[in-house]
């Protein structure tokens, strides 16, 4: 990748025809990647990057699962202290420093303040916070501070005032995770992936006991064609046992479940129920759980839960118990008790937490790459199956998938290694980093391509705040959006922040992807959908 390419140079378009017609040549990739979230675009762009030929095939939209659906934090991983894993800790810390100069139009520092209520809290958090900022050593975004009573109301005016003792403030960082995974997206296909979404793999191909490929579907066409490979890595998150169990039944084999999805649920309120641009943290509620107020593109997110599942629906839903929970502890903390008629829009991710027996092999002769966060192991029929992690440290992930993947297919050494340092489309210079993301959405998330957006028809015709005609055309020419739930919902996040307004969007967003693509955006479905987010249980 070459840091010095001029920012006028013109966006590689997302054309899908191209793209389909690249899948089905005759050709062996050398990586074919199952799955478009945080994982799986991270191993793509670092395969890319280091020469490897790259296909990315995606069921639904990019990072349409659990990667849209963040409390939108980059972040170490403060909870790890406590369980004395420093040097994960100390990964993360470095990997979050690296992440935010990527894209820094992305990916932001951000202030965070616990306040302390009780007699010891402030010395206890706070020397844990600093041994945070310790180890972060030269990638610290801040300096750890105690605050007293008078100076946390005052940083945090929305926070509830009676028994306040004090406080505590650190920094960790925010980001528009959907818009960073379609940045990844076309990072990687400037360095020659072929990125494609709605293809779904129903498949995978098999020679003499190894994995050679996958079958895969066009879900536009229906067209269903073979894509072949030396290596194939299922990077599909909380759904990645399917691949894995499929491939367990063709050696003869009944493999345990490697997942355990658990709901986090967020609700969206108004930004006058936490003025101000700085995040509160409450590390231990009455049952024990944390809660967020993070303010995020002028709006305030509430969260979040953590609720084990048995299944993994593709959009999970709030539950009324979720919502009384932080609703209810919300109102502890902050001075204005938001309520269910200010929600604005309720959502819920699933994590793809790891079993506890996925420390051992779950199946005869697999290899295993076990970290707290994440879990890479490999079949011997050659599969890579990845998950667990969290977007802050993707891009370790990616180095570790790619390890295993040189280990059992013999892929070629790396022409390159793509460096930290390496900018993602978009990204300008980071002489600062702003805090941007927390006032608004708008033409800034572009970053060096604003002159772009603002260039097509209705570049400047504005929709809603943070949203032009300009903006849709874009998503449909440069950022593989298919239908009126691809913008809407994540290269906009407007279904994410006010439903309502989206659903009122929708009509002329359809209209507008009917002209650049031809073909049914799916207005109905999304309308439908948005009642659903601006529904609150």
């Amino acid at each position: 990748m070459n840091k010095d390419r001029d920012a006028l140079t013109a966006p590689l378009q997302s054309l899908r025809e191209d793209l389909l017609t690249r899948l089905q040549a005759p050709v062996i990739w050398d990586l074919v990647v199952v799955g478009g979230g945080a994982t799986g675009l991270g191993v793509a762009l670092q395969a890319a990057s280091e020469g490897l030929t790259v296909a990315l095939l995606e069921a639904q939209d990019l990072a349409q699962g659990t990667s849209s659906r963040s409390t939108k934090l980059v972040h170490g991983g403060v909870r790890y202290l406590a369980q004395g894993h420093w040097p994960l800790v100390r990964e993360a810390l470095h990997e979050r420093r690296a992440l935010l100069e990527r894209a820094p139009h992305l990916a932001q520092p951000l202030a965070f303040v616990m306040p302390t209520y009780r007699f010891g809290e402030q010395a206890f958090y706070g020397m844990g916070l600093k041994l945070y900022e310790w180890l972060a050593a030269s990638a610290s975004l801040g300096k750890t501070e105690f605050l007293d009573a008078q100076a946390t109301q005052a940083v945090i005016a929305g926070v509830r005032t009676d028994g306040l003792r004090g406080g505590v403030q650190y920094w960790d960082g925010q980001f528009d995770d959907a818009r960073l995974a379609v940045a990844l997206a076309r990072t990687a296909a400037r360095e020659g992936a072929c990125v494609i979404n709605h293809v779904a793999v129903q498949s995978l191909m098999y020679e003499d006991g190894r994995v050679v490929g996958v079958r895969a579907k066009d879900a536009e066409q229906g067209a269903e064609f073979d894509v072949r490979a030396q290596c194939v890595v299922n990077a599909t998150g909380v759904w990645v046992d399917g691949l894995r169990l499929a491939d367990g039944r063709q050696r003869g084999q009944v493999l345990p479940d490697l997942v355990a999805p658990s709901q986090g649920v967020h609700l969206v309120v108004d930004a006058s129920f936490w003025p101000g641009e700085k995040a509160l943290l409450v590390p231990k509620t009455a049952d024990g759980r944390v809660l967020f107020a993070v303010p995020w593109m002028g709006k305030v997110l509430l969260g979040t839960t953590d609720t084990a599942r048995e299944d993994a629906p593709q959009e999970p839903r709030p539950v009324s118990e979720e919502v009384d929970l932080i609703l209810n502890e919300a109102g502890r903390y902050l001075q204005k008790a938001p309520r269910r008629e200010d929600v604005l829009s309720a959502w819920a991710g699933l994590r793809p937490l790891v079993k506890a027996e996925a420390t051992v092999a779950a199946s005869a002769g697999a290899t295993q790459s076990i970290s707290r966060e994440h879990h890479v192991e490999v079949s011997p029929t050659g599969l890579v199956s990845v998950t667990g992690g969290k977007w802050t440290t993707y891009h370790a992930m990616a180095e570790d998938v790619l390890r295993q993947a040189r280990r059992q297919a013999g892929l070629k050494m790396p022409v390159r290694v793509m460096a930290a340092a390496d900018q993602l489309v978009g990204a300008p210079r980071a002489d600062g980093l702003g805090v941007a993301l927390a006032r608004s959405a708008g033409l800034h998330l572009y970053g060096t391509e604003q002159g772009w957006v603002t260039a097509l028809p209705g570049g400047e015709t504005s929709l809603a705040p943070g949203l032009t005609e300009g903006m849709v055309r874009f998503a449909a020419r440069y950022e593989y959006a298919r239908s009126v739930e691809d913008v809407l919902a994540r290269r906009s996040r407007c279904l994410f922040l006010d439903a309502a307004l989206a659903k009122a969007l929708a009509p002329r967003v359809a209209q507008i992807l009917q002209e650049e693509l031809g073909i049914d955006p799916g207005l109905a479905a999304f309308e439908a959908l948005a009642e659903d987010y601006a529904r609150c249980p």
